[in-house]
């Protein structure tokens, strides 16, 4: 039931790379806030396992985007291409698409 917290060397080498690859796609700055978090789904239809990417390029502005997939999985095409940057905007002050 209870997960632990600790990651292993693979996961976190896995999300340091998937947040560098997101500044990379989104030309954002080196300090930018980028969050990357592995999350188990218990809504029907939904992915067992998916990674959720956000980040912010200024306080008030949010983007985030799900990769179907667990973290140690992603690839950097896995990505939305850069031009979908407005799409992504996160307005949901729940951060949930479920409810």
């Amino acid at each position: 039931m209870f997960q632990s917290f600790r990651k292993s060397a693979r996961e976190r080498s896995a999300i340091a790379q998937v947040g560098d690859w997101t500044k990379a796609r989104f030309n954002l700055s080196d300090q930018a806030t980028v969050m990357v978090a592995e999350v188990n789904c218990q809504v029907p239809g939904c992915p067992p396992v998916e990674t959720v990417i956000a980040f912010w390029t200024d306080p008030e502005t949010r983007y985030r985007f799900k990769v179907f997939k667990p973290v140690a999985e992603v690839v950097e095409d896995d990505l939305p291409v850069r031009w979908l940057l407005p799409s992504l905007l996160d307005e949901d002050d729940l951060g949930c698409d479920c409810c």
